[in-house]
């Protein structure tokens, strides 16, 4: 049979629904050379990579060079040093506030009277710590490292925190994403003393911590003898979140403790979790959690969220 008794048919797209038409059409319109797929309308609902399309048998060049994109994005949030000067610079505006650096030296002694009446004063005192792993490629090769103070982060710490106590310390750490904690950090730490202030709860001076894993939190926590201990991280980013912060909270955090004491809520940035609602569902965790006196799998999140209307007529995806 020869090609001219073949009948060719193509295949187009329009609005997302597939449409076939003969070759023999008196329309000579040319075939598109990006063949769109049927769950296209999926995307407005989706980071996630679907319904690309194709080009022959590979994806168009444009999703092509948006996953190289994020690809990078992710890798720079892994490796990107956290600017902790910036940081600073943020946290007193956000917060409205002037900080105090700690000079261990001199405020070793100071009793927790005079710290309450320094944070009511418009001061908000702050300790620049480090874990073990003092570089980037000590931090991905030796996670152990990142769980554990520095000797001498340690010991300002403990000195510190020696005869005080505090119901509540918040502690920053790049961990795996320092771009979350920079975008997100410091709103994130200004809505959570408002509300902490608010409860009548004692605030530790804030740490922020580099080379940080969330383990970190239980050694800072266990050293200023604060009962609750809120610790904000860069999440591993994902190829469409590179600047996911975590919020992980434990009750009496201990050196020893582990996973299954904590609670986390993650996935607080501006395309994901907003960080009010975020500050709201922590401060119901805890709120709980002083009454239980403890935390992780045994305290469940029960604030009730607003869903969607079931009134509103169903969207139709296909």
């Amino acid at each position: 049979m020869s090609i001219d008794h073949l009948q060719i048919k193509q295949s187009t797209i329009t609005d997302g629904k597939l449409q076939a038409s003969n070759g023999d059409s008196k329309s000579n319109q040319p075939a598109e050379l990006v063949h769109l797929d049927p769950w296209q309308k999926l995307k407005e609902y989706t980071d996630s990579r679907i319904a690309l399309g194709r080009v022959g048998c590979s994806i168009p060049t444009k999703p092509l060079l948006k996953f190289q994109l994020d690809h990078a994005e992710a890798k720079d949030a892994v490796l990107q040093a956290l600017d902790v000067d910036a940081l600073m610079v943020d946290l007193s505006k956000c917060c409205n506030i002037t900080l105090q650096e700690l000079d261990i030296e001199s405020v070793a002694k100071d009793s927790r009277e005079n710290n309450k009446q320094e944070q009511a004063d418009g001061l908000l005192q702050l300790f620049k710590v480090m874990s073990q792993a003092e570089n980037k490629s000590d931090y991905l090769k030796r996670p152990d490292w990142g769980r554990l103070l520095s000797t001498d982060s340690a010991t300002k710490l403990e000195r510190f925190g020696n005869h005080k106590s505090y119901d509540v310390v918040i502690v920053m750490g790049d961990g795996l994403s320092a771009r979350a904690i920079a975008e997100n950090g410091p709103k994130l730490v200004a809505e959570l003393i408002f509300l902490f202030k608010e409860e009548g709860w004692s605030i530790a001076p804030l740490v922020i911590a580099t080379g940080s894993r969330v383990a970190l939190g239980d050694e800072i926590a266990e050293r200023l003898n604060a009962k609750m201990l809120v610790m904000l991280i860069g999440e591993r980013p994902g190829l469409s979140s590179p600047d996911s912060l975590g919020i992980y909270y434990t009750w009496n955090a201990q050196s020893s403790s582990h996973d299954a004491m904590r609670n986390c809520i993650s996935n607080i940035r501006t395309a994901g979790l907003p960080i009010r609602v975020a500050a709201s569902r922590l401060l119901a965790l805890m709120k709980k959690s002083h009454q239980l006196k403890l935390s992780g799998v045994e305290l469940k999140d029960e604030q009730e969220l607003p869903i969607v209307d079931q009134s509103q007529p169903a969207i139709k995806l296909l």
